[in-house]
């Protein structure tokens, strides 16, 4: 199983594999690169018409008065124009095993579920796993679509002994991963609180900072959705490749990142 996300200084490469270099990553991420840098097919799928599936964890999501309902909200339009932007035509390009990834309406999948029980502090995967699972026991599910979980600031993701935001052992801002394999394969995100330095750009608002770690880990996931389409050498998905350098953008209003594109070798917008 491989799960990866970036987090400012360090990317995440593997379950429990910890920080890589930092440097390594900078050479990376670099504007410019050789083609020895570049991402390769390693015969997996793609994801060739995406949507996602919002699950909103907690009661603050769905109260009216809570700031977190219009952070939920806000991240519904995003969604909702993300699969059609210019962003994502950066990730047709990419082809797998079933054919090439297209522009998509991302939120025309099943309903999203604002899930109103409270999260424990500490969220692990196999607590988000159990909570995917309980959507799809009342939803059909779809093989196209990833199911993004979205974490409130009260709580914080945890894999083995690293954390998100929150936590004791600050490691990752988002990552994504699978259940089961090959197409059929569950494919979900985890989408913490963005709520300290590491994960945020200053003078973003904290919806802006969530945008930013949905577009990354919905892009690694629609050309990478289980670990065995498109990486580079080191294992660095898309978006991995250009985390934080260049510095993330607004566009619109909406927070994106660079994207590593193969037709240039750099990473572009």
């Amino acid at each position: 199983m491989r799960m990866r996300s970036a987090k400012r200084g360090g990317v995440l490469s593997g379950l429990l594999l910890g920080l890589a270099a930092t440097a390594a990553m900078a050479a990376m991420a670099a504007i410019t690169a050789t083609p020895a840098n570049a991402q390769t097919p390693h015969g997996g799928p793609v994801i060739v018409s995406a949507k996602v599936v919002f699950i909103f964890w907690g009661p603050s999501f769905n109260n009216a008065a809570s700031a977190d309902h219009a952070y939920a909200l806000t991240l519904q339009n995003y969604r909702n124009q993300l699969g059609t932007s210019a962003f994502y035509n950066l990730l047709t390009q990419y082809c797998g095993s079933n054919g090439c990834v297209q522009l998509s309406n991302l939120g025309t999948g099943t309903p999203d579920w604002f899930d109103t029980t409270p999260p424990p502090t500490n969220v692990t995967d196999m607590a988000i796993r159990s909570k995917v699972q309980a959507y799809l026991a009342t939803h059909v599910f779809d093989a196209s679509t990833i199911y993004e979980v979205v974490l409130p600031s009260s709580s914080y993701s945890s894999t083995g002994g690293s954390t998100s935001c929150g936590g004791p052992s600050l490691a990752y801002c988002a990552y994504h991963s699978w259940i089961g394999s090959g197409l059929s394969a569950t494919k979900y995100t985890v989408q913490p609180y963005p709520s300290c330095s590491g994960c945020t750009v200053s003078g973003w608002s904290s919806v802006q900072n969530q945008e930013h770690f949905v577009a990354h880990e919905t892009a690694n996931t629609v050309t990478d959705p289980t670990g065995t389409t498109w990486f580079d050498a080191t294992g660095a998905e898309i978006a991995d490749k250009c985390a934080w350098s260049p510095t993330p953008y607004l566009s619109g209003g909406y927070a994106y990142q660079y994207l590593w594109s193969n037709a240039t070798h750099s990473c572009v917008r």
